[in-house]
């Protein structure tokens, strides 16, 4: 789907406080898409359409689409939001600025937390600032598929009391078993993700 895109918009560096105020500042309501980010999609025509359909309903005027800001995986579902007319959000931690990680053409903001890691639980069990941020600005959640930092985040939304849809989706097969090859596992028999069995 063709969108009006063009390279990322305000870059800023902000703790989940401010991006709350912001989100607060424009008077619409977040839609937070989780799902894979690097691990990507088997299928990612039908992770596009599960999009579509969810935005269907939904008026531009008063939504603002968030993601985690980078092109990768359920980032590619920044292009449809454009396409149809949405404002759009990212929320990610500073790693991806300091590792140099593509972002999105079609992000309008992005908000940069600082996080030692990409997001999910610490090693105290608690989220971590970026997750903090997701969950805390976002009025409903769609996950599709995901790994442990999805399954962190719409964990912590549901226990917010926080609509959350979950889709599964199997993540890319074929990165899966080079990931696996690499690390000296064996070879995955299940795609699902993390976040399918605890969601």
């Amino acid at each position: 789907m063709a969108a009006p895109c063009a390279p990322p918009g305000e870059l800023r560096e902000a703790r989940p406080l401010a991006i709350r105020a912001y989100v607060h500042s424009t008077g619409k309501q977040v839609l937070t898409l989780a799902g894979y980010s690097g691990a990507e999609y088997e299928d990612p025509a039908a992770m596009r359409a599960t999009v579509v359909k969810a935005l269907a309903g939904r008026d531009p005027g008063t939504w603002i689409v968030n993601i985690g800001a980078t092109a990768a995986g359920i980032g590619a579902a920044y292009p449809v939001a454009k396409a149809l007319g949405f404002t759009t959000m990212g929320i990610v931690s500073v790693l991806a600025r300091d590792e140099g990680a593509a972002l999105s053409d079609c992000v309008d903001i992005v908000f940069y937390v600082p996080d030692t890691s990409w997001g999910g639980l610490t090693a105290a069990g608690h989220l971590s600032p970026t997750s903090v941020a997701i969950v805390e600005t976002g009025t409903e959640f769609l996950a599709i598929g995901g790994g442990e930092v999805t399954r962190d985040e719409m964990a912590a939304a549901r226990r917010a009391g926080k609509p959350v849809i979950f889709v599964a989706a199997d993540m890319n097969h074929e990165i899966a078993r080079k990931r696996a090859l690499r690390k000296g596992l064996p070879e995955p028999v299940d795609f699902r993700g993390a976040a399918h069995s605890a969601l």
